[in-house]
C-alpha cells in the first residue's frame, strides 16, 4: 500500500508543478515544446500549454518530493519525465481530434499521465499490475477533484 501512495505522490507532484509555474510566472520562461509547429491537419503538434518550463518544474519538484518521501531523487525524475511524456501524448491526440489546448478529455487527460510513470517506476519500486491499476484509478479521481479545487483557488483557468 505504501508503494501505491508513494507513486501517487510523485505523479501528482509532477503533474501539478507546471500548473503552479504557469500561475506564478505567467508566460515568462514558457517556451512551447513544439516550438509552435502546426501539422497538416491545421492543428498544433502539442499546443502552447506544453512548455519546457513545465517539464523542468515537474522534474525538479518530483525529485524533491521523492527525497521527502524516502525515495532516491532519480525515481522522482523518472516519474516526472514519464508523466510529462504521458501529458504530451494526451495533448498530441487531443489536437488530432480538434480539441483546443487545456480542454478536457475524460480519461485521455488522466490515464497516460499515471500509467506511463507507474510502469517506468517499476525499475525502482515494487509495483505490480494491481498497484499500477490502483494508481491510475486513484489518480483519475484525484485529478477530477483537484482540477475543480485548483480552478476555485485560481490555479487553473478552467475546471474539468
Amino acid at each position: 500500500m505504501l508503494v501505491i501512495f508513494q507513486g501517487l505522490i510523485l505523479i501528482s507532484a509532477a503533474n501539478m508543478a507546471p500548473v503552479v509555474c504557469k500561475r506564478l510566472w505567467g508566460t515568462r520562461f514558457a517556451g512551447a515544446i513544439d516550438g509552435g509547429l502546426v501539422l497538416r491537419d491545421g492543428h498544433p503538434l502539442l499546443g502552447p500549454s506544453k512548455t519546457w518550463r513545465g517539464v523542468v518544474a515537474a522534474i525538479v519538484l518530483a525529485c524533491c518530493t521523492a527525497v521527502l518521501i524516502g525515495l532516491p531523487p532519480q525515481v522522482g525524475a523518472l516519474a516526472a519525465a514519464f508523466a510529462m511524456v504521458g501529458d504530451c501524448v494526451s495533448s498530441f491526440l487531443k489536437r488530432r481530434v480538434g480539441l483546443e489546448s487545456s480542454s478536457m478529455s475524460l480519461g485521455l487527460d488522466q490515464i497516460p499521465e499515471a500509467l506511463l510513470p507507474a510502469i517506468a517506476c517499476r525499475m525502482y519500486m515494487p509495483l505490480g499490475s494491481v498497484d499500477i491499476i490502483a494508481i491510475m484509478a486513484v489518480f483519475f479521481a484525484e485529478q477530477l477533484a483537484l482540477s475543480r479545487l485548483s480552478f476555485a483557488i485560481g490555479l487553473r483557468d478552467r475546471p474539468y
